[in-house]
């Protein structure tokens, strides 16, 4: 990765120490500086660049006024912390984030003694802060804690829940509402509603139009008590009322979130607050670049791009995303009880498409993952067939409702997992490498992943017609060029596709896997060894006679998964054949019991052993040497 060329101020910040010392006529050129190094060096890697860019300002303030390590800062999912690793000591290392061994795309405490907690889903940010918070005040330490979070992250159901027991927990806490009426889209509710409000009624926003007159007009003490008392009787009079003041959090602004004197002076007053306080800070997504200004969802996280005009390399290949919103909106054209619910995602999974056609029964709840399960059961109990689409990783958080909500009740609910198996760049928080594991427990449901475009659409349609509970987990990007029939068809339900013959061994690959099984066949065919492949289609329920075939018939299985290997599908094929007697020996191809790191699919494949390669030296390893030619044999380990 070649290195970047940062500004000559910018290029002189090692440490928050080094920024404190510029003047503060300086910051302008420091601000602009650090844009051009986000979008010069994300243009390279790709990353999430319009929420940088809309907190440069912000950040800056923060390290001019507190003092991190010992100050915390916490930002809600840390997808907008680039500039907070620019200017703590990280700028040298900066062309390598999101890129195997380099820096990672998200807040990481193992990263730097300035990021004091990880985080990649959002919500978390609020009550984390809390904790710290609670912890300094009982051991007696003075530190400021320094929550920042989105007005997406307002619509997480555990910012709520933190904000409940703000103000009994703690007298010391700083809350930032970053307000850019954005998450990934555009932000959808009440809340968002709400917030609107506050920013747009005119009599509020005068009262506060110039934040740093406001500052000096409470001025003193005695002034300050009695103006604060004079500002909740205005805001009664004519604003409707902060709910922040009725949890009993002082509310500030709204600010411009883009004036870094404005920003360092609040700061200022707001750490000598002896109350929660939260300011409302009113920013731009985006800022500083044309084309992520034009196109905000785009540029919330993007894969590399040119420079000049913001265009990224798309495949022509359609991507899994882009196929569900497609096949659903057209099964929807003559079924209109198919609706579509998303969680704040409508561009990456797709059902932006979906949208287009059917906006009456498209739902974007906002990033409230546990409320998408629910309202889609509550649709289900009306006759209604809901398609859930939330990334793998995300749909952890609805797990309560999918056992007790939508498996208990046998509900018609279809959860669409999307960036199943490896996400690459983004990381351990994105890889969606635990769905096996979790939903295979379950009872009533089932759960599918496709080898191709092809029979993806035909699983969707399967789903559409299948009564009950049902999941399909599908990989990140564009499948493998296969076009979908016109016209889908029904799958039998729990039964697999053979897509090779063989006599000696059988891999069953699920999904995508298939690409590395029918390669190792043929390797291991080179070396005498006749080797089946089955296209496994089905977790749940498993094709236990086309596995207990194979099993009678070859010297030895293996299975190949994009997951874990703990509680996957290989552990369900081995829990089957013990539970029958069949001791056929089985290798299992999956991922190892950690956090998988950030890197590009093919590094991590071949770091972690998930190749044609390390597929045919397993099955080797596990062969008696007797049962392998002998010209190989010497080098053939005995089973163990």
């Amino acid at each position: 990765m070649s290195g970047s060329n940062p500004g000559p101020l910018l290029a002189t910040i090692q440490s928050p120490a080094d920024l404190k010392a510029l003047p503060s006529e300086s910051l302008p050129q420091l601000a602009s500086e650090i844009r051009g190094e986000l979008v010069q060096v994300l243009s390279k890697t790709g990353g999430h660049l319009g929420p940088n860019l809309g907190v440069v300002e912000l950040t800056l303030a923060l390290h001019r006024v507190f003092d991190t390590p010992r100050d915390k800062f916490l930002f809600d999912v840390s997808h907008q912390g680039y500039v907070h690793k620019l200017l703590t000591g990280r700028l040298d290392r900066f062309p390598t984030i999101r890129q195997y061994e380099g820096l990672n795309g998200f807040l990481l405490r193992s990263e730097s003694e300035h990021d004091c907690y990880g985080a990649g889903h959002a919500g978390t940010a609020l009550s984390a802060a809390l904790g710290m918070a609670a912890a300094r005040d009982r051991l007696g330490s003075d530190e400021h804690v320094v929550c920042v979070a989105g007005d997406a992250a307002f619509t997480c159901g555990v910012t709520f829940e933190a904000l409940n027991n703000v103000a009994s927990t703690t007298k010391r806490l700083i809350i930032v509402l970053n307000d850019n009426e954005w998450s990934i889209a555009k932000n959808v509710g009440a809340v968002a509603d709400y917030l609107n409000r506050i920013v747009t009624n005119p009599a509020y926003a005068h009262l506060h139009e110039n934040a740093a007159k406001f500052l000096e007009w409470i001025g003193g003490k005695a002034a300050r008590k009695l103006a604060h008392k004079a500002e909740s009787a205005l805001k009664n009079l004519l604003a409707p009322s902060v709910i922040f003041d009725e949890l009993g959090i002082r509310y500030y602004g709204p600010v411009d979130g883009h004036d870094t004197a404005l920003l360092t002076q609040t700061f200022e007053f707001l750490k000598t607050q002896n109350e929660p306080v939260l300011l409302h800070i009113l920013t731009t997504k985006g800022k500083g670049y044309a084309p992520a200004l034009e196109k905000p969802d785009k540029f919330h996280g993007l894969g590399k791009f040119h420079l000049d005009t913001g265009e990224t390399v798309t495949s022509p290949t359609p991507t899994y995303s882009e196929l569900l919103g497609e096949k659903l909106a057209d099964f929807a054209d003559t079924n209109n009880k198919i609706a579509a619910v998303t969680a704040a995602m409508p561009t990456g999974t797709g059902l932006i498409h979906f949208a287009k056609r059917h906006p009456d029964r498209f739902f974007d709840v906002g990033i409230a993952e546990e409320h998408a399960a629910l309202f889609a059961c509550g649709l289900a109990t009306q006759g209604m067939k809901p398609f859930v689409a939330i990334y793998s990783t995300f749909m952890q958080r609805a797990y309560d409702m999918i056992i007790h909500d939508i498996a208990l009740q046998n509900l018609n609910v279809a959860l669409c997992m999307d960036r199943a198996g490896l996400s690459g760049d983004d990381g351990p928080t994105h890889h969606g490498l635990f769905d096996i594991g979790y939903l295979r427990p379950v009872p009533g449901i089932i759960h599918m992943q496709p080898k191709d475009e092809a029979e993806f659409a035909d699983m969707l349609w399967t789903i559409a017609h299948h009564e009950g509970p049902a999941a399909i987990r599908y990989p990140r990007g564009a499948g493998t060029g296969v076009v979908p029939a016109k016209k889908p068809k029904l799958l039998e339900i729990g039964k697999s596709e053979v897509l090779r013959h063989g006599t000696r061994a059988a891999i069953f690959a699920l999904g995508n896997m298939c690409e590395l099984a029918l390669p190792a066949a043929e390797e291991l065919e080179k070396l005498g060894i006749s080797t089946a492949v089955i296209n496994a289609r089905w977790i749940k329920p498993l094709d236990t006679a086309t596995i207990e075939f194979f099993a009678g018939g070859c010297d030895i299985l293996c299975t190949i998964e994009d997951h874990v290997l703990h509680n996957g599908f290989g552990s369900a094929v081995i829990e089957h054949l013990s539970d029958q007697g069949i001791k056929t020996p089985v290798v299992r191809i999956g991922w190892p019991d950690e956090f998988i790191e950030h890197g590009t699919v093919p590094i991590l494949r071949q770091k972690h052993g998930l190749t044609v390669e390390a597929t045919v030296q397993k099955i080797l390893s596990r062969l008696q040497p007797s049962q392998v030619i002998p010209s190989i044999a010497p080098v053939i380990s005995p089973a163990a």
